[in-house]
């Protein structure tokens, strides 16, 4: 037989793209369509279908950058038409190749009810089938011009990405909006030949599948009429019925279909945008259910439900008979889709307590499994936290992107620091917008690496962003491939189902201990910088707040406790976790609006605070200590003057005029308070820092040198930062002065000022203070570099085999050498309050109050020492996709701390992050709790959520030991509890003299909720 494959190839696709597309409409007859522009932000339906509507025509240009534009669409339904599918087909004026993230809108009766999105690979509305002819049609249509700011592909700079810079000039040109019949057997025809062709391109050359495919296609070809493509469908396809009908090789593997629209809760839009970006899906995937019984969605992001329930109750009322049928899978168990590594751990327990609860509360349904497809790799805490919410699985996809290496797992059991496992999928799909096209299911087939030991997988299908979630065509698709020869087979099922029948498949499955480490965006820990800070300040303030309102709960008469307000605050800063806006790669109306929300938090929760010590009384003034770790250090009275205070964990003492170990001594640029002697050079670096306690110096090479890198990545700005930003940078060395600035027996402090590059300043004091070995760096910076990341480099004389960073209820050890692609793919990695480097009998940490990423080198000097250096990053200046992405002011803190074991560095860190507040109040109350024993660290302080007056508080194992102790409390205890996160009993705990006993491995994390006698 001669090879015929590239005619009928080339053949079935012209046929199927020229004359089966586009006879899938078989008549058409234009809508008369008229519009009103709202002016500024969105309007309720109410207002809109009040106002005063002008005639509009297609090809008129419409949708100034993130306006709304009201359309109102009347037509009849020709009587010819009578008995036919008829639908509404809507065209914007959709561009480039997105199927969200441009021209969106939702279609309204007159009444208000929203019907249906129309995205720019769902356009149609269903209108009647059977139609009635003569039938009127009257439709109110809410559409969003928002810019598609993905349209140059990342490669320039836009304005768009505000409301306050994109103008006002049109985006899109709308070009038609019909009442239109739809032909079904021209519709399933298209559909048919699609999935054939696509499977016969994806079988080897050689597969005599494909050839049989190919020939099939080819005699099917022979019987369209082009002149009459409608009446000779039926036809074509009862000739195609037998290629259709052959059954998959029984050893296929097996696809697990479920519904997804991936729906950031900001990114290339504002937060105000996605409310109605979920609307808009929402109603689509409600609509489909009634079309397809054996659809089933999975949505997470307890977030954006709340957002639909009280913005769109229709739509909300339909989730939930769309729930009670099966149809709608609640999953993940998060209040939104968070990023991975830069939450606190308490912020990633109220992501699982908020989340869950939500649907609980309004499903009745406690979901199984986290849901984090798109989150920027994962921290090595997540089992534990995970499962102590109740979860049973965890999914994810975005692991796929490695720059450098490839992840040797699809299914596995993930362990975290702690010991505790989970279930574990990606799905080798590669995407969480599936559409089961033939390259799709090979894809998964080839890069499943499981195979001869499993042989399923899960593939999440539906446009995201804003392309309105599954579509009819998909799930045709899924259909035609439920059982096809040559190809994997698809069922559609909840990812219950699928993680259940994993689990029991692959009992044995490979386990991958610690962090999912993503070798791709790797400057999300440190683009804009302000929201990362605000949301850092928001966790330890809540943490504050809710320790001193309990306190005042407990012994303040008349006070209560403010559940609500407390509630709402936690929701804000959660939503602001979401992995487009913590990790700081969202435009410039997204971070403009979250810096302005954290403000407002820390404002509420300073008032929140004061209320409750306010409630203790008034008396003297004392200093407060949020800290679970005792402190004994300076704080500056109202007046800014010096007190050396010694106060207990989590209480308060009043300013009583303790002396110091030793004074603070000020010899030119030299600082000494006994503890340490650091000597800061003309050129503004530390030339020397000498631990005194331990008769060493500390650093090997000048300390705090600040060092500006041209930092360009191959693609993602805001994203990433690769490795060659090492190779051209600038030493700022050039002190315009170094002064001493205060020189009392508690403090010592130099200030050192710079100024670089394009008009930047930086103004640090470095701080010595009595009785801590700890030296501060208050940094001051007003940046205006592009493309630059500026570190703070730390050089120190120890032999360091690996670094150990702060991370969620624990902390993780990473080789400071490269020898594997592994370690070397490391080369910025994340953390939270501290990082601490040692040798046996040695440590030292670097301390923070708001930056996340870092990066740890070391090298052997010719002395034959070793110098191991941590580098902080501290701020970058990317410019897409906000160009003014870091530019301004900056103001934080960050520490040395010489001389530092781990719970050093523990202790330090929470201290930094929780400055001593200072107020009046009366002989105030000793503290709620009390934790005694090494490594036994409390997290948090409150009252149970139900409001029934326990107190609940969450610990944790610090160090990485085991621990035993006791938590003793402040008030008389009745009865505890251990519990999960949701405050949920599991056992009894132990009571012994009146405290809680405590035994704990390894950074296990305990919550503990306790009766009042």
């Amino acid at each position: 037989m001669h090879d015929e494959s590239r005619r009928i190839e080339e053949r079935v696709q012209r046929l199927h793209d020229q004359r089966i597309k586009t006879a899938v409409y078989a008549a058409t007859v234009p809508f008369e369509v008229e519009a009103w522009q709202a002016p500024g932000e969105p309007v309720p339906f109410e207002e809109a279908a009040a106002a005063t509507y002008e005639r509009f025509t297609m090809g008129t240009p419409w949708g100034p950058p993130w306006g709304t534009t009201w359309f109102r669409m009347r037509g009849q339904v020709p009587a010819e038409w009578a008995g036919k599918r008829v639908e509404a087909v809507i065209d914007l004026g959709f561009v480039g190749d997105w199927p969200g993230n441009q021209a969106e809108a939702l279609v309204h009766l007159t009444d208000g009810t929203p019907l249906k999105a129309v995205n720019p690979l769902n356009q149609y509305v269903a209108i009647a089938n059977p139609a009635r002819g003569g039938e009127t049609v009257d439709y109110l249509v809410e559409a969003a011009s928002n810019p598609d700011i993905l349209a140059d592909n990342f490669s320039k700079t836009t304005p768009l990405g505000d409301k306050l810079t994109a103008g006002d000039k049109p985006l899109y040109t709308f070009r038609s909006a019909d009442l239109a019949v739809l032909d079904e057997d021209v519709w399933h025809l298209d559909l048919d030949v699609q999935v054939l062709r696509e499977l016969m391109l994806e079988l080897g050359e050689h597969d005599p599948r494909r050839h049989e495919i190919a020939h099939a296609l080819d005699r099917a070809m022979d019987l369209l009429d082009l002149d009459d493509v409608s009446g000779s469908a039926a036809a074509v396809r009862e000739a195609l019925k037998p290629a259709l009908s052959k059954p998959a090789h029984a050893s296929a593997h097996t696809i697990s279909g479920v519904g997804h629209a991936h729906i950031d809760s900001a990114w290339l839009w504002p937060i105000r945008e996605t409310k109605r970006k979920t609307s808009r899906t929402f109603s689509n995937v409600t609509s489909l259910a009634d079309e397809y019984d054996d659809f089933i969605f999975a949505c997470s992001q307890a977030q954006q439900y709340e957002w639909v329930r009280d913005n769109y109750p229709k739509v909300w009322a339909r989730i939930q008979e769309s729930v009670k049928n099966g149809q709608w899978a609640p999953v993940g168990g998060m209040w939104v889709e968070s990023d991975g590594n830069l939450p606190g751990g308490e912020a990633v327990a109220r992501q699982f307590i908020h989340g869950k609860r939500f649907f609980i509360e309004h499903f009745g349904i406690e979901t199984k499994g986290v849901w984090l497809p798109d989150s920027f790799g994962y921290n090595a805490a997540y089992p534990q936290i995970a499962k102590l919410a109740g979860n049973e699985w965890f999914l994810t996809q975005k692991i796929s992107w490695n720059q450098t290496n490839r992840f040797p797992h699809h299914t596995f059991w993930w362990e975290g620091i702690d010991g505790t496992r989970i279930f574990t999928h990606f799905p080798p799909v590669d995407t969480y917008n599936a559409r089961f096209s033939g390259e799709e299911m090979s894809r998964a087939v080839r890069n499943y690496q499981e195979k001869g030991g499993a042989s399923r997988s899960l593939a999440p299908f539906g446009w995201g962003d804003g392309g309105g979630g599954p579509t009819r065509e998909i799930m045709e698709r899924a259909r035609r491939l439920a059982d096809l020869e040559g190809s994997a087979k698809v069922v559609v099922e909840h990812p219950d189902e699928f993680f259940a029948k994993a689990r029991e498949e692959y009992p044995d499955a490979p386990v991958w201990v610690g962090e999912l480490y993503l070798e791709l965006h790797r400057a999300t820990y440190t683009s804009q910088a302000r929201t990362k800070q605000g949301n850092r300040r928001s966790e330890h303030l809540l943490r504050e707040a809710e320790l001193w309102a309990t306190t005042a709960a407990l012994h303040a008469p008349g006070y209560s406790y403010p559940h609500e307000k407390l509630d709402r605050l936690w929701k804000t800063v959660l939503l602001h976790q979401f992995h487009d806006i913590l990790p700081g790669s969202s435009i410039a109306w997204v971070h403009r609006e979250a810096e302005a929300e954290y403000a407002r938090v820390a404002w509420e929760l300073h008032a929140l605070t004061a209320e409750a010590v306010a409630a203790l009384g008034t008396g003297e003034p004392r200093a407060f200590n949020t800290s679970p770790y005792d402190r004994a250090e300076v704080v500056r009275t109202a007046d800014g003057a010096p007190v050396y205070v010694e106060v207990p964990a989590s209480g308060s003492a009043p300013l009583a005029d303790t002396a110091p170990p030793q004074p603070v001594t000020v010899d030119g640029l030299v600082l000494d308070n006994g503890l340490v002697r650091v000597e800061v050079a003309g050129d503004g670096t530390l030339s020397s820092v000498r631990d005194l306690r331990a008769g060493r110096e500390v650093l090997a090479e000048p300390g705090n040198l600040l060092r500006l890198h041209t930092d360009l990545p191959n693609y993602w700005d805001a994203w990433d930062i690769d490795k060659h930003y090492k190779n051209r940078y600038t030493d700022l060395l050039d002190a315009s002065s170094v002064t001493v600035v205060e020189q009392d027996p508690l403090v010592g402090a130099i200030r050192v000022e710079r100024a670089f590059g394009k008009g930047s300043t930086i103004t640090q004091t470095i701080t010595v203070r009595a009785g801590s070995p700890r030296i501060d760096f208050e940094t001051d910076i007003d940046w205006h570099e592009t493309e630059k990341i500026l570190k703070a480099a730390f050089p120190v004389d120890i032999r360091a085999p690996h670094s150990s960073a702060e991370i969620q209820f624990g902390h993780i050890q990473r080789p400071t050498h490269t020898n594997t692609s592994w370690e070397a793919a490391r080369f910025e990695v994340s953390g939270h309050r501290w990082v601490h480097l040692g040798e046996p009998g040695y440590g030292v940490a670097v301390i923070n109050d708001s930056t996340y990423g870092h990066d740890v080198s070391r090298t052997v000097r010719e002395d034959g020492g070793t110098t191991t250096t941590v580098r902080l990053s501290l701020v970058r200046a990317p410019r897409i996709p906000d160009p003014e992405a870091d530019q301004g002011r900056h103001r934080f803190t960050y520490a040395l701390l010489p001389g530092a074991t781990i719970e050093d560095a523990v202790a330090e860190g929470y201290s930094l992050n929780l400055p001593l507040r200072v107020a009046e109040a009366a002989g105030a109350p000793g503290p709620v709790v009390s934790a005694e024993g090494e490594g036994v660290t409390v997290e948090a302080v409150k009252l149970a959520d139900d409001a029934s007056g326990d107190v609940v508080v969450r610990l944790y194992e610090s160090r990485g030991g085991r621990a035993t102790g006791t938590l003793r409390t402040g008030f008389p205890l009745a009865a505890a509890q251990i519990t999960d996160l949701l405050e949920r009993p599991l056992e009894d705990a132990e009571i012994t003299d009146g405290a809680v006993a405590v035994t704990l491995r390894p950074f296990q994390i305990l919550t503990l909720r306790l009766r009042r006698g």
